[in-house]
């Protein structure tokens, strides 16, 4: 996406433009078209799932609304063919724009032989050399597969789910990152029992509060979770399904637990197994030793400044930009609309005369589980670590949407949850918001924009809430987590 976003505004802008696209396919045989891992296997199919899980949640729910709930089964052949017929038609539309912007598309896998020489490699084995003045670099990433036996051979990933034609069945997610938890909602939603085997803690790199209630709404959904396990073999049964083994860390591993105990082994039976540890960002077949280009070797990424790499004339974008090494540090390069906007930006400077640098701070996401978890700016623990304890305020607030009051189910379960990190001797700006609930994604967008512009906490408590809304808690927050006193809403 950043590419094509980069490539658009440089042709846009007079220059001559190509690009090299050519997905190699997973262990598992699984490919795509033009448009990168957000559009293929990524944002937009998970999305889509998403929408199928809470669409199968609102049905159950309906009966408290007067409408007779439908018994009939999830039909996932009919899912997978619709969402796939979506992609493909985005794949090609952006094929389209190519044309319409004069930019050569060229369905090869580039690797770069100099600085400024590529060999392009297309599907039939065909070669051609292609030299520029400037290469933009946004290969992307692919999944981690764990070192165990049967990993490779019996395991799909995110880059498989969204295209598999048949139910998953009895499913076990392995990992506990933000695609995990999405591939494990979206899975249960459509009916299938799903297991979570996580070896530490869930959503490493967001907020650690925010991360268990994400959890917790999971469970209560039915979505079930093997803490501090490892996993040490994947079989497969001549019924065809997998025999997982797992090792479960030895007791004193954790608070609380007595020590000395040797770690135990546990075994059981899946229709699929999704691995979902981690990605790697794709680095390490393009030949960039050839162009001289730096890859941090802890990592796989590519140190930038404004996306430029230490060869002048080559940038990077996306997830192969190393954002531990950005000034300040971020986590969040691998998002789509950042490596769209840092394409842009760089296009702009390069051939417009542009002189916006891309911002990676006050980035807004949304983790997709069944229960969304949108956020905004600094978690709690690192806005205490950037400004200090004494320096922070935390308003919060638990809450029930409206539409979930008759709702036993519901009413009966967690609480959503959203919470304000104020720095207090900046005259309470706002430096984080967290919220857990529906539409978070929809409510973050907002509180983003509000946060760059600046906006304090008495901004925020002068704004009118629309009513009846989850979004208006946001406006009537007093509750600090200093003051001790209780975060439950009291009233509508």
């Amino acid at each position: 996406s950043g590419g094509l976003a980069a490539s658009s505004a440089a042709a846009q802008l007079g220059k001559r433009v190509a690009v090299c696209d050519l997905v190699k396919p997973s262990p598992m045989g699984s490919t795509w078209g033009l448009g990168g891992t957000c559009v293929n296997v990524g944002c937009i199919p998970k999305k889509l799932m998403h929408t199928s899980a809470l669409l199968g949640a609102a049905r159950r729910d309906s009966a408290w609304y007067g409408w007779e709930m439908a018994e009939d089964e999830h039909a996932w052949e009919v899912l997978v063919s619709n969402v796939q017929n979506y992609v493909k038609s985005m794949s090609f539309a952006y094929r389209a724009q190519c044309v319409s912007n004069d930019v050569d598309y060229i369905n090869a896998f580039a690797v770069f032989v100099d600085p400024h020489t590529v060999e392009a490699t297309k599907k039939d084995g065909s070669k051609m050399t292609i030299t520029a003045d400037h290469f933009i670099v946004c290969t992307g990433g692919r999944p981690r597969y764990p070192k165990i036996p049967g990993a490779l051979e019996h395991c799909i990933t995110s880059d498989d789910i969204f295209s598999r034609a048949s139910p998953p069945g009895k499913t076990l997610v392995i990992g506990a990152s933000y695609v995990a938890l999405e591939c494990a909602g979206f899975i249960h939603g459509a009916g299938f029992e799903t297991k979570v085997l996580m070896r530490s803690i869930p959503l490493r790199g967001f907020d650690q509060q925010m991360a268990t209630q994400v959890v917790e709404h999971m469970e209560a959904e039915g979505i079930a979770f093997i803490r501090d396990a490892a996993p040490a073999l994947v079989e497969e049964l001549p019924s065809g399904r997998k025999r997982v083994s797992w090792t479960v860390a030895a007791a004193g591993s954790s608070p609380g637990a007595e020590s000395g105990e040797e770690p135990s082994e546990i075994s059981e039976e899946f229709d699929t197994v999704l691995l979902a540890t981690g990605r790697d960002a794709y680095t390490h077949k393009v030949g960039f030793d050839k162009a001289g280009v730096e890859v941090n070797a802890a990592n796989g990424k590519v140190p930038v400044e404004d996306e430029q790499t230490n060869v002048p004339h080559i940038y990077a974008i996306g997830d192969i930009v190393d954002g531990s090494a950005l000034n300040p540090p971020s986590s969040l390069t691998e998002l789509t609309p950042v490596a769209i906007q840092a394409g842009r930006l760089l296009a702009s400077r390069l051939y417009g005369g542009g002189t916006a640098r891309m911002d990676y701070q006050m980035v807004p996401t949304t983790v997709f589980t069944p229960v969304e978890y949108g956020s905004v700016g600094y978690s709690e623990e690192a806005a205490a670590a950037a400004f200090g304890e004494a320096s922070i305020e935390v308003y919060h607030q638990y809450f029930q949407p409206l539409e979930w009051r008759i709702v036993n189910r519901r009413r009966d379960g967690p609480a959503c949850y959203t919470k304000l990190i104020t720095h207090t001797t900046d005259s309470e700006r706002v430096v984080g918001f967290h919220v857990c609930g529906p539409n978070a994604g929809e409510i973050t967008q907002g509180v983003a924009i509000a946060m760059r512009r600046g906006a304090t906490k008495l901004d925020f408590d002068q704004t009118i809430g629309i009513h009846p809304t989850s979004a208006e808690t946001i406006t009537t927050l007093a509750v600090t987590k200093r003051s001790g006193a209780s975060a439950k809403t009291k009233g509508c």
